[in-house]
């Protein structure tokens, strides 16, 4: 089973894939060391593929750095990430247990454009060598969306919890039936196989927590101005457009496309902190982080709907439906393209908002559907390998997009002729056709077409 806390995992931005993987995979390598009978010499490390394209603009390489330090990513203070690297830069070297290994990031972190690994594109290669340069410990990870890592010898692509689900389910189909014959909703179906996992209680916080990060990303993307870093200097808007709704409701002159706008906002205010490397929720993956928070808080502000078992109902049906896109497809932009995260994350915020509004468990999948069928097709081309254009208004349109598909189908009875199984499978061969180029590498598209421009 794919947990809520899996899909949804706080960390630093800018990418969950190409940033919060590689320092899970670090992090994970540093404790294989630590298993070795002598002393280590040097660590090397190798990435390949996408990570390799577009390493630096996504900060690939320092989040490597980070996670041989011992940091992980729910629990580093992005603030003080700069001085971290600063101190690994000067020293040269990493510390594992009582030895002092040497790690030298200009010289032993490389990008390896020219080879491929097998497993996915997302690959890295972490190697041990002792005083002769022979290697005496070799791993490699492939970070495959969304935060998860598997490691080479890895026989499932799914979560790494081995646990089965009280009540499993393998198609959105299955699930819509299950509801039917327990008498119950996609929310309590994802709950009874949450609590395979942990108490009732730790369950409320992990969510509560969870939901409180969120919106927290959300007021200090609104209240932070100034530039994004990268060579592009992208402007930050979600503090100017915020004041400019704010005046208007104060001046009584409210626009007719106001809840559109302050949807929109959210969604911006959440992606332009994840583009400065700021504290996320991965929501299923950070390039698409902005769109379930925003339609959180369109529940909670717009709708009204503030109680802690409405937020819980929302993130519940939300992981449902994610861990089905996950299963059956993927939520990797490198794998399958943007509609595997854009697309996913609003097909769940679509699917937790029916869900959280007292939607019918056909209602519901049928929301998900629509969100999803209408992202089908969405590349992943990163101007200068930043998350920054278009990923940023990719989420505030993700969002809207998300209520405007729970609505349509909260107005209708939930049947309808295309199924959200069908157009997972869709999403999975549209992004088997997809040429590489068009899957996070920034060879293809705006990324491109922005610089001949």
């Amino acid at each position: 089973m794919i947990s809520v806390f899996e899909l949804f995992k706080i960390g630093i931005g800018p990418s969950s894939s190409h940033t919060v993987g590689p320092m899970v995979a670090a992090g994970r390598f540093l404790g294989d060391m630590r298993e070795l009978r002598s002393a280590p010499a040097r660590i090397v490390v190798s990435l390949h593929g996408s990570l390799a394209f577009t390493g630096r603009g996504h900060a690939s390489d320092l989040a490597i750095c980070l996670g041989l330090l011992g940091e992980r990513p729910d629990r580093i203070d992005p603030d003080a990430v700069p001085s971290l690297v600063a101190g690994l830069e000067r020293d040269r070297a990493v510390r594992v247990g009582e030895w002092e290994v040497a790690f030298d990031p200009a010289a032993d972190l490389v990008l390896d454009v020219t080879e491929m690994l097998p497993g996915h594109t997302n690959g890295m290669r972490f190697r041990v060598l002792d005083e002769a340069g022979e290697a005496v410990l070799t791993r490699v990870y492939y970070s495959i969306g969304g935060g998860f890592v598997i490691g080479e010898a890895d026989e499932t692509r799914d979560a790494p919890i081995d646990v089965v689900a009280p009540v499993p389910f393998d198609s959105a189909d299955e699930l819509v039936a299950l509801c039917g014959r327990r008498g119950t909703t996609i929310a309590a179906i994802q709950l009874e196989n949450e609590e395979a996992l942990r108490s009732r209680a730790e369950i409320d916080a992990g969510l509560d927590r969870i939901a409180e990060a969120m919106l927290a990303c959300i007021e200090r993307g609104l209240a932070t101005g100034g530039t994004l870093p990268g060579r592009l200097k992208v402007r930050r808007r979600a503090k100017d457009l915020h004041a400019r709704l704010e005046a208007g409701m104060r001046a009584n002159t409210r626009s007719p496309s106001e809840v559109m706008d302050r949807v929109s906002t959210f969604a911006i205010a959440v992606n332009e902190e994840n583009a400065a490397g700021g504290r996320v929720v991965t929501a299923p993956t950070n390039g698409a982080a902005g769109i379930v928070p925003a339609v959180l808080r369109y529940l909670r502000e717009i709708c009204g709907e503030t109680a802690p078992e409405t937020t819980r109902t929302f993130l519940l049906t939300a992981a449902a439906i994610g861990g089905l896109i996950k299963r059956k497809a993927s939520i990797s932009g490198a794998e399958v393209g943007c509609q595997g995260e854009v697309g996913s994350a609003a097909s769940m915020a679509a699917a937790g908002l029916a869900a959280a509004l007292g939607a019918t468990p056909e209602q519901v999948e049928n929301a998900a559907e629509i969100a999803m069928e209408h992202h089908l097709g969405m590349t992943c081309d990163p101007v200068g390998g930043l998350v920054q254009i278009p990923c940023i208004e990719r989420n505030a349109f993700g969002a809207v997009k998300a209520i405007a598909a729970a609505s349509l189908a909260m107005h209708g009875d939930g049947v309808h002729h295309v199924s959200l199984d069908c157009v997972i499978e869709t999403m999975r061969q549209t992004g088997l056709d997809m040429q590489s180029k068009y899957k996070e590498t920034s060879q293809g598209g705006l990324a491109v077409n922005v610089a001949e421009c």
